[in-house]
């Protein structure tokens, strides 16, 4: 062993006065340069930390598992949890210190969602992933307030690493004021204190101190209907959290998580309005979107980066310092793809939660995660360019037609005929490639909610239209979805012809009744027609007429034609159990086959009349058949022209009186 150098020296009194002086001196020194290095304010970065690296994603909504998909006309796997542990691991070879977080939207969209509230298998099996922090959401209150609380208390349960978690901008006082939330919020607070959540979290690695922070953007609170939550203006709710932070924390830097998106429309792009009002935020993972951004936005010191959805990609920045602000040095979207290995730690897990979800929840409907259904001879349209233009779509069609033929099962002897089934655009998630259909690709289609029955999966429910707010709801299709592209339906007893060069609100020329064999014949506008749809499309039915700002309007209605107050006491059941939609669609696929083999799919790649458009610029056509918003509007153009008239009247007289006057 070394001795210490005091016990070592032997030297003369002079030796020893020179090697105090000599310390004294190297002390001071070190001293003084470290006096001129220290941060001159409590957010200025030290030399020390010269980068920092984040890894991020969103919108991950439970996908588990690869997918396939064609890359370049070749048949090739995205995504899926193993791989994407794999990638994370890689960065980490060179960044050891790098942050990984997630801003919202982790769960929901496969069949891992229906352990959920009972097992929380997502926030497990991220927290094994190494994610450091991440925010709710719209999609996380799916199950509501009861759900998300089943789940935290279900993770804390697990002994397993978690995530931290922070939601900065829920709005506890308003929420409690409101007698119906009251309760449950209550339930749910208290499951985020033991989680702990905060308004915002630091985290130290390799010697940097980060800030973060999460947030619930306002389309998506819009988009969680069910939450029972009131949450409080992103943007305020922001710079109220950076001054505390910059108030309380020595931070080296500020990150967001934000599921509010990015929109082509500047005045609706909520995460750069958020950049510009708040400039001390130095980047800010977008979520709720699924906008994969290439590059990143720049607003002033504000980096906005976004990674796509279903963890195809994992995003990855570099942040180094310039001045006393960290910014992008470079940027990356990592693709998930089977060139990685998986982690063969998270691909055990990702087993035994699919096991769980076998013996839990598809034991309820005799089916099996990975049982083929059918076998598709083409592919429908992707899932990412489904809907974008006006027109039929193969799968609407299809779902369509599962509903109908579901209640006719259900109902067996006791059916009554379903006239009209609707499906919109904003409640499919998920397509079909060619190949054989499972279990698990017909969930990922219809996957969203939870019925009254506490069972994933959203329940058909019966209600009835007039003739004429049928017409509606096709003018709703063609004209409201051009605005809003989630209220685009697809339905299945309705044939309609529309002409897109008339004018918005006035485009539906012709609306028929259509039998499922393809026969077609008028509609009576006054008689009550049988509707199904699923839950939240029918109650979102009822939302066509501020959405229309009033123009529209369409009352869903009981068959003695009283409007429904409660749609959950028209819900459609199948054996005592509630008919949902995913079964619907998962019944009629094996029907299908067992009636028509592998070609069962086939009358599909098709149009089939339900929509018909009708792109004519002729007089005749651009005014045949008008709607009352025709006659509406035309109202309006003659008032106006009338005042025109009297105020030009009015002008003319005025002024020959004035030159009258002058003549005189």
């Amino acid at each position: 062993m070394v001795k210490p150098l005091s016990l070592n020296v032997r030297a003369s009194t002079q030796g020893a006065w020179r090697l105090a002086l000599m310390c004294s001196f190297v002390l001071l020194v070190l001293a003084a340069l470290v006096a001129g290095l220290a941060p001159k304010t409590s957010i200025a970065a030290s030399p020390a930390h010269e980068e920092i690296s984040i890894l991020f994603t969103h919108d991950l909504h439970s996908h588990y598992d690869p997918e396939s998909f064609f890359d370049n006309g070749k048949p090739a796997e995205r995504g899926g949890y193993a791989r994407l542990a794999t990638a994370i691991e890689q960065v980490k070879r060179n960044y050891p210190a790098s942050f990984v977080f997630d801003a919202g939207d982790f769960a929901m969209g496969t069949l891992y969602q229906t352990i959920y509230s009972s097992e929380a298998s997502e926030l497990r099996i991220m927290g094994q992933m190494g994610y450091d922090a991440l925010t709710f959401g719209n999609h996380e209150y799916d199950y509501r307030a009861q759900g998300a609380n089943d789940m935290l208390t279900a993770a804390l349960a697990s002994k397993d690493t978690l995530p931290a978690l922070t939601i900065a901008n829920i709005d506890w006082e308003a929420t409690f004021a409101m007698p119906e939330l009251k309760e449950d919020a209550l339930a749910l607070q208290a499951a985020l204190e033991r989680y702990g959540n905060s308004d915002y979290l630091i985290i130290e690695k390799g010697g940097v101190r980060l800030a973060v922070f999460g947030l619930m953007g306002i389309s998506s609170a819009n988009y969680a209907p069910v939450s029972g939550l009131i949450f409080s203006n992103p943007i305020e709710a922001a710079g109220a959290v950076v001054k505390k932070i910059q108030a309380e924390a020595e931070a080296d830097i500020i990150i967001c998580l934000s599921h509010s998106g990015t929109y082509d429309n500047p005045k609706e792009s909520e995460d750069e309005l958020l950049a510009s009002a708040v400039p001390d935020i130095d980047l800010i993972v977008s979520g709720h979107t699924h906008t994969r951004l290439a590059e990143p936005i720049y607003l002033g010191n504000t980096a906005v980066v976004s990674s796509g959805q279903h963890g195809y990609e994992l995003g990855h920045v570099v942040l180094a310092q310039e001045g006393d602000r960290f910014k992008v040095s470079s940027y990356e979207l990592i693709p998930i793809r089977e060139s990685l290995a998986k982690n063969a730690q998270v691909d055990k897990a990702v087993d035994g939660f699919r096991e769980l979800v076998d013996d839990h929840y598809l034991s309820l409907f005799d089916y099996e995660f990975d049982q083929m259904l059918a076998f598709s001879p083409f592919d429908f349209t992707p899932i990412e360019s489904f809907g974008l233009i006006q027109g039929e779509e193969p799968l609407g069609n299809l779902i369509a037609d599962s509903y109908r033929e579901a209640v006719r099962q259900a109902e067996g002897s006791a059916y009554q005929e379903v006239d009209i089934a609707v499906v919109p655009r904003g409640v499919i998630r998920g397509s079909f490639a060619t190949g054989p259909i499972t279990v698990s690709d017909a969930y990922n289609v219809s996957s969203l909610g939870i019925g009254p029955d506490r069972v994933p999966g959203y329940p058909l429910v019966s209600i009835y239209l007039t003739g004429e707010e049928l017409k509606t709801m096709a003018e709703v299709d063609i004209s409201v979805s051009t605005l809003m592209i989630d209220a685009r339906l697809y339905v299945s007893g309705l044939s309609y012809t529309y002409n897109p060069n008339r004018l918005l609100l006035n485009r539906v020329t012709d609306v028929q009744l259509m039998s499922p064999e393809g026969t077609l014949s008028e509609l009576d506008s006054k008689k009550l027609y049988r509707v199904v749809g699923g839950l939240y499309s029918c109650q979102m039915l009822g939302e066509v007429e501020s959405r229309s700002f009033g123009l529209l309007k369409v009352v869903p209605k009981d068959a003695d034609g009283e409007a429904i107050v409660d749609f959950e006491q028209h819900i459609v059941y199948s054996g005592g159990r509630e008919l949902k939609e995913w079964v619907a669609l998962a019944d009629y696929l094996v029907f299908l086959s067992a009636q028509y083999g592998s070609y069962g799919l086939e009358n599909y790649n098709q149009d089939l009349g339900r929509k018909i458009e009708n792109n004519s610029t002729s007089l005749p056509e651009l005014l045949k058949n008008p709607n009352h918003i025709f006659f509406i509007l035309l109202a309006v153009v003659v008032v106006l022209l009338l005042i025109l008239v009297v105020v030009t009247a009015l002008i003319v007289r005025t002024v020959r009186r004035r030159k009258k006057k002058r003549n005189v």
